[in-house]
């Protein structure tokens, strides 16, 4: 899976977002999250798309999509997500997303006023403040750090993203996580860092109440990044909403617990 490529490709604002489709069914929309890519959500994808037609994307940024010098904050990925569903013609999609593409979503469906038929949100970023002190140091010095040597950048991504599980992972996911923030993709990782702000959720976090699908809540219980405590936070502020907390799981659930994620997310949208 290392091989990881999307073959379909959109023009947003004169920039390449990167996409593609699997299976048939009603339509399902997955948004991965940071430093994350669609390659994080192929474990998802493969099992539900023998259920869904399911659409994917990197995000603008990341992965195989324009990583050119740019705005890819939190502030212009709901506008992406946006137009990737006006472009696919969806109406009233189910939408799982994780991690920043929570926030993306959130932003999607109460800012932008996206009808969801469902939402599932795994471990996401919603409310502030947030943000560790390792993005605060990058984002005093992004430069220094866009010009590290390769294989010292690398190894700070890799460390980096190890905090995320509870579990090891394996090489190739390692692998597979690491391949887009190579090479160009390294002046790319740090701007994303740095244009992260708790602004882009405070925009929504008062208006918890405008939202009008069910949603489900998946939360790594180990998860170190974004702790449980949150998760129990927000879930009060979502009336009516599910929370479901994975054991021996980390913010990366996604890779760690996949058959456990797959469960709850089957049941929840056949519901």
């Amino acid at each position: 899976m290392s091989n990881w490529k999307l073959t379909s490709t959109f023009d947003f604002e004169g920039r390449e977002i990167k996409y593609d489709i699997k299976g048939q069914g009603y339509p399902l929309v997955l948004v991965h999250g940071t430093p994350w890519s669609s390659f994080t959500l192929r474990h998802l994808i493969l099992d539900l798309c023998h259920s869904y037609k399911v659409y994917y994307f990197d995000l603008l940024g990341y992965g195989q999509s324009d990583k050119k010098e740019g705005d890819v904050s939190l502030g212009i990925q709901n506008r992406v997500l946006k137009a990737l569903i006006k472009h696919w013609k969806l109406k009233n999609p189910f939408i799982i997303a994780h991690d920043f593409g929570g926030t993306t979503a959130l932003r999607n469906h109460i800012l932008d006023k996206q009808e969801y038929k469902k939402m599932v949100l795994i471990d996401p970023v919603a409310l502030s403040p947030w943000g560790s002190d390792f993005f605060k140091h990058i984002q005093k010095h992004e430069s220094a750090f866009s010009t590290l040597p390769e294989y010292i950048h690398l190894s700070i991504v890799e460390a980096y993203i190890k905090t995320a599980a509870f579990q090891n992972l394996d090489e190739e996911t390692i692998k597979g996580i690491l391949l887009p923030w190579s090479k160009e993709g390294q002046g790319a990782f740090y701007r994303q860092i740095a244009q992260a702000d708790s602004c882009f959720t405070k925009d929504f976090e008062e208006k918890f109440t405008q939202i009008n699908t069910s949603v489900l809540l998946l939360w790594g219980e180990e998860d170190k990044w974004i702790p449980c405590k949150q998760a129990k936070l927000l879930q009060g502020k979502i009336k009516g909403s599910r929370l479901v907390l994975i054991p021996k799981a980390g913010h990366l659930v996604i890779e760690e617990k996949p058959a456990f994620l797959l469960k709850e997310i089957h049941k929840f949208l056949e519901r």
